[in-house]
């Protein structure tokens, strides 16, 4: 595992009329502060990345469908330095992930359908100076192979 990321399973609660599923609480030790929240869908054989922040730290739950995330860590003084991570979630895993600051990451629906994923990011998006940095999702740099054709 990358340092710093963290994976929390979530709690579902369930009734006969659907479930509840709990994603981040400010009162648990996972909590850092609040900056935005905002959803973003995934399209099947698309990849979305690579990217990764300075500031921020994105805390991911994929609410429909299910996706394949990739870390990849790039951080100088990081004891995981050049390790790649996937985390398989979205409804067959029901799970909240922390990527820190400077840990590139990306994801990709895991099935042949849209995913649906949900950021609770730390800092809101600056349109003027964004905290966001792309790198090509095909780029040798990252010891990673997607294996699809489509990304951004």
């Amino acid at each position: 595992m990358i340092k710093g990321v963290e994976i929390k399973k979530l709690k579902i609660i369930k009734d006969s009329r659907g479930y509840l599923m709990e994603m981040l609480r400010c009162d648990e030790p996972i909590f850092q502060k609040f900056g935005q929240v905002y959803l973003t869908v995934c399209n099947p054989g698309v990849v979305k990345g690579w990217h990764y922040h300075k500031k921020q730290a994105d805390f991911f739950v994929v609410v429909k469908g299910n996706a394949k995330i990739v870390l990849y860590d790039n951080r100088e003084k990081s004891k995981t330095k050049g390790k790649v991570q996937e985390i398989l979630m979205g409804e067959k895993n029901p799970v909240l992930l922390t990527i820190p600051p400077y840990v590139i990451h990306g994801f990709a629906s895991e099935d042949n359908e849209q995913c649906y994923l949900i950021n609770c990011c730390t800092h809101p998006y600056d349109y003027k100076t964004p905290d966001e940095f792309r790198i090509d999702f095909k780029s040798k740099d990252i010891p990673y192979d997607w294996g699809l054709e489509e990304g951004g």
